[in-house]
């Protein structure tokens, strides 16, 4: 059987077709195109990372200004991980020695208990380094340490991690935390320790239960009774309104859900992301380049309301994130199901990669994408770049370069 995989993938390679979980599939993007925006994007971060201070993390460019964070803030990890993409990518060392410059300045967050965004800011970075270098002596512990920290937010009440500490809320819990799991999975692989596995699955299957609407789409915010485990209110803090589909929103449930499912083999969590694939895909507001509004309900808001004038914005970071899982989706499923996920992806990888969302060589602040939205409903980040966009724009294309050479997506961590 595996001399028959072996002659296959030469008969494959040959004709220009990939081979992922035993299909067929014929691949439309070239390794030229990848290796290009991926070439491309090294040297477009290069003139990021010339502007970026030690001790700080690219957030945005706004107004043709820098904006920078400290090491606490959410995002602080995604620079650092597309740097480790783009190495892996090109080869390119300079990418690695400004990498391994910047993450002294982000390890301690390996003890902040104040924040769920764990996964973003320590898996994305020291992650993607232990998974590269397999230095297990410079990236194990601080990814070790930053589990148990996260794991200190679990409530056995509300058998969720919780978000957020402030007010209004009283125990709020977002769908971006999906994302944060598997950090948790992983760091369980990584030790044998498997209150960190329990945790994950056990956040996931209570989202699943609570964030969900009849037609698949997801809530933005629940909050809990801390009391009772009782849910008081579902709310949206970055959506147009409680009731709309926040798009990056349905990007995190996706990708959330998607990864689960590698993770765990649960079939729950399997159907689960092909039911928000669905309604992604099929949603009647979705473009036809596939690059959604910043949220699908956009056209129900009041037009009276002047906070959205600029309701008609696109969220790149959305579609970033949407590619991504879907090539991961396009493996665990079959027949024309599995080749619609990656149809879509490719559709989505090749419209990111050119104008208007590709920023031209050596403008944006060194960003790869532009035409994001944080939170329009907050005035904050409105139409600009932002740095997980880039992130997922590259792992994207990562993994597409993986099908190519004929790999699993996934490059998982062995240590």
């Amino acid at each position: 059987m595996k001399m028959k995989n072996q002659i296959l993938f030469v008969l494959c390679s040959i004709l220009g077709i990939a081979t992922v979980n035993g299909q067929v599939k014929n691949l439309k993007l070239t390794k030229d195109f990848i290796q290009k925006n991926l070439d491309d994007a090294a040297q477009q971060i290069k003139v990021l990372a010339a502007e970026t201070p030690n001790e700080k993390f690219p957030k945005t460019f706004e107004n043709n200004k820098q904006v920078f964070s400290s090491s606490s803030w959410w995002c602080s990890g995604f620079y650092p991980g597309t740097l480790w993409y783009l190495y892996e990518g090109t080869h390119d060392r300079e990418l690695l020695q400004k990498v391994e410059d910047k993450l002294p300045f982000l390890e301690k967050e390996k003890n902040n208990k104040g924040t769920h965004d764990l996964g973003f800011m320590l898996f994305c970075s020291f992650g993607n380094g232990l998974r590269l270098t397999g230095d297990t002596v410079k990236y194990k512990h601080v990814l070790v340490t930053g589990a148990e920290s996260l794991a200190s937010r679990f409530n056995e009440t509300t058998k969720t991690i919780r978000s957020w500490d402030h007010k209004p809320w009283n125990y709020p819990v977002i769908i971006d935390n999906m994302m944060n799991l598997e950090f948790l999975t992983k760091v369980s692989k990584m030790t044998g320790n498997q209150k960190y596995y329990d945790l994950a699955v056990t956040h996931a299957q209570t989202t699943l239960k609570n964030h969900f609407r009849k037609d698949y789409s997801s809530y933005h915010v629940i909050d809990y009774n801390e009391a009772t485990g009782g849910v008081i209110g579902k709310k949206t803090h970055q959506g147009a309104f409680d009731e709309s589909a926040w798009s990056r929103g349905q990007g995190w449930a996706l990708y959330g859900y998607t990864m689960m499912y590698r993770e765990t083999k649960k079939k729950e969590f399997l159907n689960q992301a092909r039911h928000i694939a669905k309604y992604i895909l099929n949603h009647p507001a979705l473009p036809e380049d596939l690059i959604p509004y910043w949220d699908f309900d956009k056209d129900k808001i009041d037009p009276s309301n002047k906070m959205y004038s600029k309701k008609d914005l696109r969220d790149v970071s959305a579609a970033t994130l949407y590619a991504s899982a879907l090539l991961e989706l396009s493996q665990y499923t079959k027949g024309q199901e599995s080749i619609l996920y990656l149809t879509k992806a490719e559709t989505m990888l090749t419209n990111l990669s050119k104008t208007p969302y590709k920023s031209v060589a050596g403008e944006n602040g060194g960003y790869l994408l532009n035409h994001s939205v944080g939170a329009l409903p907050l005035n904050s980040e409105v139409d600009v770049p932002l740095t997980y966009a880039d992130y997922y724009y590259v792992e994207a294309l990562i993994r597409y370069k993986r099908l190519l050479e004929g790999q699993s997506v996934i490059f998982e961590i062995t240590k």
